[in-house]
């Protein structure tokens, strides 16, 4: 599943960040530095990114 491009409660465009976010974390840094870093400050929108899981990559190990 791609990330959203907009927080579903708020509507603050999270898509922006996730790459970004993505990196912090294979870094060694925590979600809650990672996020605090990319200022993003509402729990709705820190759910999306926290909650958020890359289903492609699993799909794509099986072929037909």
């Amino acid at each position: 599943m791609l990330i959203p491009v907009r927080c579903f409660s708020c509507g603050f465009p999270v898509a922006e960040y996730y790459e970004t976010y993505k990196d912090l974390l294979s870094k060694g840094k925590s979600q809650k530095d990672s996020l605090d870093g990319l200022n993003i400050k509402r729990y709705c929108c820190r759910r999306m990114m926290i909650s958020n899981y890359d289903y492609v990559y699993d799909n794509l190990k099986y072929q037909k």
